[in-house]
């Protein structure tokens, strides 16, 4: 999957593997670092694997072939601005949660179809994308405007 930071620069990105998200509350199963997801009254833990530097947004979830439905990853950007993924050498379906700085979703590509290199991106400005199995933000309700909390971060992720 492959990342491009309009008018900046273009770069590969892909995702990770995890567990499987359901009507759960707001607990965690390892102190590993995870997003909280608010849907109406549920909060929904997912556990991600963190995309912090260009290398490891460049690569994302290239190449694997399962991503359980309580795990993704989160690409955490320096700033907030317009970012577009593709699906370049990513084997699986994505959805993608664009997040902006003030941990909202501001849109959501779902069912990226694997292997493209269709641009992926929506309207408005995000600092981190969250990539989960594709079809699991539908299931859990999230809509552009959901809460999301970052739980068990290193400290120069706000």
């Amino acid at each position: 999957m492959a990342v491009l930071l309009l008018a900046v620069s273009l770069s590969p990105a892909a995702c990770r593997n995890g567990g499987a998200a359901g009507d759960h509350t707001a607990t965690v199963a390892n102190d590993g670092p995870a997003v909280l997801l608010h849907a109406g009254s549920r909060t929904i833990p997912i556990r991600v694997e963190l995309a912090l530097t260009e290398k490891d947004r460049e690569r994302g979830l290239m190449f694997r072939n399962h991503l359980d439905p309580d795990a993704g990853m989160l690409f955490v950007f320096p700033r907030e601005e317009p970012l577009t993924f593709w699906m370049k050498n990513t084997l699986i379906p994505l959805d993608m949660l664009f997040i902006g700085t003030d941990h909202r979703v501001v849109g959501i590509v779902e069912n990226a179809t694997p292997e493209t290199e269709t641009p992926r991106r929506v309207a408005g400005k995000s600092q981190y994308v969250l990539e989960l199995a594709g079809g699991v933000s539908g299931r859990l309700g999230i809509t552009a405007g959901s809460l999301v909390e970052l739980r068990g971060m290193p400290p120069d992720v706000r």
